[in-house]
């Protein structure tokens, strides 16, 4: 049996999940590019290969490229939460067993999070960059301590995140779709979290019902004082609003994970109260080894 390792990171940090699938009697082809495929690479490694099983990361996996596993894949098992980058309905048409790992990333999505709500709070990128330029400003920063949270999406990350602000007597209060009741985060209505809180983060899935969830009508509810984080998907925030909102001065300042388009990096880039990292979220190495013990466990369970 084959497994087609699409995800270029795959076994650098530990060598444990190449080592599971070899002691189950699993060929395992790695990424030969080192770097996310494309539609016409992913083709071509599925017909010199014919795996059985496919683990992948954030690459999109088109209808094309589902047409081509068809005669092989039985499952693609990805590395990490989020699933839209691959037309499910249409996988499942072809046949092919779709999975994540959605529990891997949790504790390190969460502290990026309350990384950047520090670094936004306590101006650190800010004084960096104003150091690197020979300058040496003293910006006066805010505490974190008992400020009002507000957590879109209350879901695994929401609720390891509400556990770490609890050290810092934070008032935490969250919307979820799902949820009535929390057990540490006290859930109200959409706009009253917005309108509320002083850190506004955002932990929700990409669906067609979220996209662009928030928007110029959600950011302007916001107070002027507070900050807007998004390390969840693309296509949650709508960008453009984003930086209008940011250039009207009506919040402090935000921390962007992920970008709906890469034209709009170089944009948010000149704001000096925004802080741009490149979906490192799930990148800490003990969760990034779990991720991919689960992906190879994935396929086990199936057997």
């Amino acid at each position: 049996m084959k497994v087609l390792v699409t995800t270029s990171s795959f076994g650098k940090n530990s060598s444990k999940p190449i080592d599971l699938l070899a002691s189950k009697g699993f060929k395992c082809v790695l990424n030969p590019y080192c770097r996310r495929l494309t539609e016409d690479e992913l083709i071509f490694l599925i017909n010199e290969y014919t795996p059985e099983y496919l683990i992948a990361g954030v690459e999109h996996i088109t209808p094309k490229a589902l047409s081509a596993m068809a005669c092989c894949v039985r499952m693609i098992s990805v590395c990490g939460v989020g699933l839209d980058g691959i037309d499910l309905d249409y996988a499942r048409s072809m046949g092919i067993s779709i999975a994540n790992t959605p529990d891997a990333p949790t504790a390190s999505v969460a502290e990026l999070t309350l990384g950047l709500m520090l670094d936004l709070s306590r101006k650190i990128t800010y004084t960096d960059k104003s150091i690197r330029k020979g300058e040496f400003e003293r910006p006066m920063g805010n505490l974190l301590r008992g400020k009002t949270i507000g957590i879109i999406g209350c879901g695994r990350i929401g609720t390891h995140l509400a556990g770490l602000l609890e050290a810092f007597k934070c008032s935490i209060i969250g919307y979820d779709t799902t949820l009535k009741e929390h057990p540490v985060i006290q859930l109200k209505p959409f706009n009253d979290v917005v309108q509320e809180a002083d850190i506004l983060t955002v932990h929700v899935p990409f669906n067609i019902e979220n996209e662009h969830l928030i928007n110029k009508d959600v950011l302007f509810k916001m107070k002027r004082d507070a900050y807007f984080i998004n390390v969840s998907r693309r296509g949650i925030v709508k960008d453009e609003d984003l930086i209008k909102v940011l250039e009207e001065r009506r919040i402090s300042g935000a921390a962007i994970e992920c970008y709906e388009r890469d034209a709009f990096v170089e944009k948010l880039a000149k704001f000096n109260n925004v802080i741009l990292t490149s979906h490192i979220g799930p990148f800490a190495r003990e969760s990034r080894v779990v991720q991919e013990i689960d992906a190879v466990n994935n396929i086990l369970k199936m057997l």
